[in-house]
Order: structure tokens, then sequence, then C-alpha cells
């Protein structure tokens, strides 16, 4: 009798965490943006206001669905977008283990390509699992419920390869205003990373992967919703030449967050954090904070 009431007892705790966890996991209207502690590397989480989600960049190995784990239901097994800002280790690896876990509908980059094997293995995965991919570029623009994403870089001198259809899908488009086009910047694959804004409401997030001061002459003053950014991922972990005094004041974030962890390069610099800090942008580091979650209703926004 005792055991069978144990048995009760266990079943009601378990149903209870259960429907518990189901109803966190329902659209909250909120945008939730997580900056995953993966390592030396870029991984960010992003669940829009009506539930759909995406993840940007993969960081450098496994770590990522740890922090998947951490903030997506455990049962859920499917991801809406995957963004790839360019295929460098350090953003795309993770990626493999991502395919291999979730379904996913849509994987997004920018066209260029990478020799190492692990962009050939993330391929083949995306290959063998027919999951459609979306070449993007500046001026592009992607919207998910309330939600909008504007692709700012690279330009379509930059892409010379890749062409995307007129939409991602019936209820997540993709429209394109081909009347302006920059001039090209040839160089390494950072120089080809994928630069985009997040609007939800008046809240806004800038993701510049690893685009640095190399190219960025040739998108800031990109004109954005308004005149300031709540939110940026500082591009290329916070390196000495991952941005210029300009970006800084283009974009006035109030909050810059560095995706960084143990590295021989410095990262992050005195003085990108020093810039950051003398135009009023409160930083913070995944190597010291861990995941970074920030959400907002479109209007508020708080850090987690």
């Amino acid at each position: 009798m005792k055991l069978r009431v144990g048995y009760l007892i266990s079943g009601f705790f378990t149903g209870f965490i259960l429907l518990a966890s189901f109803f966190w996991s329902l659209p909250d209207g909120k945008l939730h943006v997580v900056f995953c502690d993966v390592g030396q590397g870029d991984a960010v989480y992003v669940r829009f206001p009506d539930g759909r989600d995406m993840v940007i960049d993969g960081g450098p190995n496994e770590a990522v669905l740890q922090c998947l784990g951490r903030h997506m239901p455990f049962w859920d097994r499917h991801i809406n977008i995957v963004a790839m800002s360019h295929p460098q280790k350090d953003h795309m690896q993770g990626l493999v283990s991502i395919f291999g876990r979730f379904s996913v509908d849509y994987f997004i980059r920018s066209d260029v390509d990478n020799i190492i094997d692990g962009y050939k293995q993330l391929m083949q995965v995306i290959k063998d699992k027919k999951i459609p991919i979306r070449y993007v570029q500046q001026y592009d623009r992607i919207t998910i419920g309330p939600t909008t994403l504007s692709l700012v870089w690279p330009s379509s001198e930059q892409v010379s390869k890749g062409k995307v259809g007129t939409s991602l899908a019936s209820d997540v488009g993709i429209t394109r205003d081909t009347s302006v086009v920059l001039g090209a910047a040839l160089g390494e694959l950072n120089d080809y990373s994928l630069v985009f804004s997040i609007r939800y409401g008046s809240f806004d997030v800038l993701f510049p992967g690893d685009a640095d001061m190399h190219v960025e002459d040739q998108y800031i003053g990109t004109k954005l919703a308004d005149d300031t950014v709540e939110l940026l991922k500082v591009p290329h972990h916070g390196s000495r030449t991952g941005m210029t005094e300009g970006f800084v004041q283009w974009l006035k974030p109030k909050l810059a967050v560095i995706s960084v962890g143990k590295n021989s390069y410095g990262h992050p610099s005195k003085e990108a954090v020093d810039m950051l800090q003398k135009y009023g942008s409160r930083v913070l580091r995944t190597d010291q904070k861990g995941d970074i979650e920030v959400v907002s209703d479109g209007t508020s926004w708080r850090v987690y």
C-alpha cells in the first residue's frame, strides 16, 4: 500500500512538473534573447513573442545544447530558424549538433563558404535532412509575427552567388529593396558576416557577428528604426579591431553583451570596453555572468 501511495505521489509531482513546464513554454508576448555561455564563440537563442524561435550561431562545440536545454522546454525538439553569421568554427561548429538534435524549418546564412571539415560536415547534415537554405543580404527583411528582422550587411555586391526567393514561408516572409546597393568589401570571412537587427515595438537588438571595422564604414549610418539600440551583441568578441568609436556613436547601445571565453587573443580588449562605457553602455560578459537573458515586452526590458 505504501508503495502504491509512493507511486501516486511521484506521478502527481511528475504530472505537475510537466503541466507547469507546458504553461511556462506558452507564448508570453515577449521577446527573449539569450546569449549562451559557450566559451570563446557566439551562440544566441531567441524566442519570439508569438512562440516561434531562432538560434543565431552555435559556438565552437556542443556547449550550445546545454544552453538550449536551460532555456527551451525539455520536450521541444523543433527550432523554426537557425542563422549562421559566417562559417568559422567558433560560430559554426555547434550548429552540427543542433541540426543533429532538432528539426529545423529554415537555415539562414550569408553566401560565403569555408574549406574546413566542420563546414563540410555541417552542410552535409543540412543536405541529408533536406533543410531549406536561404541566402540573405543587405535590405532583406524577415517578419516573425510582430517582430522584424532587418539585414544591414553584407551588401548585394558582397554576395555574388546566392539568391533568395520572395518568402521563407507564408508566415515568415522576406522582402527586399534592391534600389540601393553599397560597394563591395573584399577580405576575410569576417567581412561577409551577417549583420542584422531584430525589432519588437520600440526595442532593438543588433547582431553584428564578427563583422568589424574593416567593413563597418559600409553600413554605419544605415537608418535603423530609431536613434538608439537598446541591446548590442558586441562584434568579434570585443576585439580591438571589432568596432570604431563611430560605430558606438551610431548605435548608442544601452546594454552591450560580449560573448567570450578563455582565449589567447586578448578578447575583450580594454579599448572596446572603455569605448562602450564612455558612451554610457552597460557591459556584460558571458565568461563572467554565464548565460545572459534579456526580455522585452516591446517597450520596457530587463536583464536576467
